[in-house]
């Protein structure tokens, strides 16, 4: 999900949007979460990881609500927990504070389905899992070619792998990087294996920005209209959950199909030229 145009990129498009509401159509607030547990701001920090400096100038900037003080003691709650995670999980995706504050405010206060919800999102579809090589065993079956810098600022582009130093590199696929070697195995040069991965990237991408519609035409619209009741979250993250599943059968199964057509195809174009029907 590198890509600027994937389905997490999507998704998290709308989350400017949202709006946690409770049955009764009123927000639901950290502070009201507070009165379900409650901490003091040393016991916030100790749980969070925060600094109660950090935190109180989080406090200062709109990010997390105040606390339910009673007497002269402020306490805080799951929501404030929630929220502080949402904070330093948004700052991760490369968003600065403002925005942050923008995206929390607009969600309504309380984070915790918010939170739950932009896991879901960025959860990765497989667990494949990234391998670290050397460049001499990346390029090794395309034999004397050379893994310049202009193929390997191709290959960091199409997020194939990245470098770590000393001449290592993390394969971010290694069954894109398999499917490549195959290919060298029959002879095909390197570049073609970069422009074919280049073109099943564009391709990929488009066909997951369909099903990312789709979801947001039948799923979230919905959900949106109806003014986003709470108790149908998990809803909408089950159907978030199912859909990742079912459009990578669904592609899968749909290439196949189209792979059988073409080749097909080009037998008959290669038979009937052999015959010289092609003259004709």
């Amino acid at each position: 999900m590198a890509s600027g145009s994937s389905p997490g990129a999507a998704v998290r498009f709308r989350l400017r949007s949202l709006q946690v509401t409770g049955a009764n159509g009123k927000a639901i607030g950290t502070t009201e979460a507070a009165a379900a547990e409650r901490i003091t701001i040393v016991e916030l920090a100790e749980r969070t990881g925060m600094t109660v400096r950090n935190i109180r100038a989080h406090q200062s900037r709109g990010l997390l609500d105040p606390p339910v003080v009673v007497g002269r003691t402020g306490y805080y709650g799951q929501g404030h927990i929630d929220r502080i995670e949402l904070i330093r999980e948004l700052q991760e995706e490369g968003f600065n504070l403002e925005a942050i504050r923008r995206i929390v405010a607009s969600a309504g206060e309380d984070p915790g389905e918010l939170l739950r919800f932009t896991r879901d999102v960025r959860a990765p579809y497989e667990d494949e899992q990234p391998e670290v090589m050397s460049l001499r065993e990346i390029a090794g079956p395309w034999g004397d070619e050379k893994f310049d810098e202009e193929r390997l600022r191709r290959s960091e582009a199409l997020g194939l792998m990245r470098p770590l130093g000393d001449g290592r590199f993390e394969v971010l696929s290694p069954k894109l990087l398999r499917a490549g070697h195959e290919l060298a195995a029959i002879g095909v040069p390197m570049d073609d294996c970069l422009d074919t991965l280049e073109t099943l990237k564009e391709r990929s991408t488009t066909v997951a920005e369909e099903f990312i519609r789709l979801f947001d035409r039948q799923v979230w619209q919905p959900f949106d209209d109806a003014g986003r009741p709470r108790d149908r979250w998990p809803e909408v993250r089950d159907s978030l959950r199912r859909l990742r599943p079912l459009a990578s059968e669904a592609f899968i199964a749909s290439f196949q199909f189209a792979m059988e057509e073409v080749s097909e195809k080009a037998i008959s174009e290669g038979i009937r030229r052999d015959l010289g029907e092609d003259d004709r």
